[in-house]
């Protein structure tokens, strides 16, 4: 027992005691509380017969109509697989030949970074949040207003993301409008992927002919002839079906060169409820769980069990005026039902998320973003697109709206962590020790355990008083940002590609980046 004066006031402890107790709370955690692959699929939108429904139209959808447009190649391929063709000419899959194909699918699979310490497994039951999106302007951050995207600010970007440490991957997170050549755009592309980071990356072919020229660059950058076969660390983003229920002859092209290539590939179907899918949720998600099926059955039909991500993104417009509405309660519903569906089939699922209307940061980007983040984290994606930066329905992508998504990502790790129930988190001894020492935990050893495990605390969100916040300059979320953004660029500037890689490359390819400093 504590020595307690006459009046039953307990003894107050020394300064340098306190001092040192404030500074131990004062001092960020040691370890990451809630880092990214937290466990997800809390949340199911869908009950077991909801699944079963919407499975059993997808199938029908693909068994009675089928898929237009079929090309020559992906026909042949899969009429000697077991599809068939409609009276009208369209590439009808049977439920059988559907079930065999999920049966026989890729479940896991690694997407490697050229750093192996930014690998991980995708599929299964852990969330992972990178980025997505082709924005053709980004938010400026001396003016403040949109401008037209350009090949800097995509390096940029892939700077800023290397420093993050929620995002998983960087996928090209805007179109760089300066480079008008088709090839050009896409090496340019991987190039600037290449100097701004070594996560995992993603990105787009725009025609198959791109692919085997691209793998070079990506051989060169990882020392030689054949290496990226053996680690492929960049995925291939394609929309081989074009809503309503029909194939696109050159994102089918690509497929198969990806394929051949050993690229992974993220197939994506982006209908859009009330114009391109059926305005009513489970509609929208019986047909798009249909074209996604279609995407898997043409990666397996030329190589069963091949890694392909089953990003089945359900988009909403707003049907009074056929704008996309990429922020609001119906796409995180059926996003977040779209990986329940995938995760339901055993397939590593990808989904959008984050991609607010809003043109500034501000309440209305907080709202949308946290809403949707939130949704399908705790639904279990695998891989969870758009989460990071893009703002203005897609159009747009921002600096600062990065690196306060990266703040909000932990929150949202944070939840999915959930709660660990043990004989010491109960804290009944600290309970015991409170009430018969100095009546609170402040300071307390299990305190100070939960603080460094199980706490995370912002570095941008304001926790101060109004008046601290006030003497302190009332800067809001979207000035902080910008300063640790400025720093960021100033100071960041790796070097993953060394003097002769990088000559090596601009031999062969018209790079429009200036070369290291």
């Amino acid at each position: 027992m504590r020595d307690k004066p006459a009046s039953g006031r307990r003894v107050r402890r020394g300064g340098g005691g306190r001092e040192a107790k404030r500074a131990e709370r004062k001092a960020p955690p040691q370890a990451n509380p809630c880092p990214p692959g937290q466990i997800g699929g809390r949340y199911q939108p869908l009950s077991e017969r909801d699944c079963e429904n919407i499975y059993a139209t997808a199938l029908r959808i693909l068994d009675e109509l089928g898929m237009g447009e079929a090309p020559t190649a992906l026909r042949e391929q899969a009429l000697t697989a077991g599809a068939h063709l409609s009276d009208s000419g369209r590439l009808c899959f049977p439920r059988a030949m559907v079930e065999d194909t999920v049966a026989g699918a890729c479940r896991k699979f690694v997407f490697h970074g050229r750093d192996s310490r930014h690998d991980f497994e995708v599929g299964g039951e852990r969330v992972y949040f990178g980025t997505g999106g082709a924005a053709v302007q980004t938010l400026d951050l001396e003016t403040q207003r949109y401008r037209a995207s350009t090949l800097q600010d995509l390096y940029d970007f892939g700077r800023v993301i290397d420093t993050l440490t929620n995002v998983s991957w960087f996928t090209r997170c805007c179109v760089a409008t300066d480079v008008p050549d088709i090839f050009e755009l896409d090496v340019n592309t991987v190039y600037a992927l290449l100097r701004g980071t070594t996560k995992p990356v993603g990105t787009s072919f725009t025609l198959a002919a791109h692919v085997d020229p691209i793998i070079g660059m990506f051989d060169t950058a990882l020392g030689g002839e054949g290496r990226f076969r053996k680690r492929p660390f960049c995925k291939a983003h394609i929309s081989p079906v074009i809503s309503p229920l029909r194939f696109g002859a050159d994102a089918v092209d690509v497929t198969i060169a990806c394929i051949q290539a050993n690229v992974p590939i993220n197939a994506i179907v982006a209908a859009q409820s009330g114009a391109t899918s059926p305005a009513t949720i489970a509609g929208m998600l019986a047909q798009t769980l249909a074209e996604t099926l279609a995407a898997l059955l043409l990666v397996n039909v030329f190589r069963p069990g091949y890694p392909m991500i089953f990003s089945n993104w359900p988009l909403v417009i707003d049907l009074r005026t056929g704008a996309f509405a990429g922020g609001g309660g119906e796409i995180a519903l059926l996003n977040a039902a779209a990986a329940q569906l995938s995760n339901w089939l055993g397939l590593p699922s990808g989904v959008a998320a984050s991609m607010s209307d809003a043109k500034a940061v501000d309440a209305q980007m907080g709202m949308e973003k946290a809403l949707s983040s939130l949704a399908t984290g705790l639904a279990g994606a695998n891989m969870i697109y758009e989460s990071s930066g893009m703002m203005a329905s897609l159009l747009g992508a921002s600096f600062e709206a990065f690196v306060i998504d990266d703040e909000m990502l932990s929150h949202v790790y944070r939840v999915l962590r959930g709660v660990e129930v043990s004989e010491d988190t109960l804290g009944f001894e600290a309970v015991r020790e409170a009430i018969t020492g100095e009546g609170h935990f402040l300071g307390g050893p299990h305190t100070m355990a939960a603080m460094q495990r199980d706490h995370f605390y912002p570095r941008l969100a304001d926790r101060e008083t109004p008046r601290t916040w006030a003497e302190r300059g009332a800067e809001d979320i979207w000035s902080r940002a910008r300063k640790r953004v400025v720093e960021t660029l100033e100071r960041h500037h790796p070097r993953y590609l060394d003097a002769k890689q990088d000559r090596r490359i601009r031999e062969r390819f018209n790079i429009l980046l200036p070369g290291p400093l």
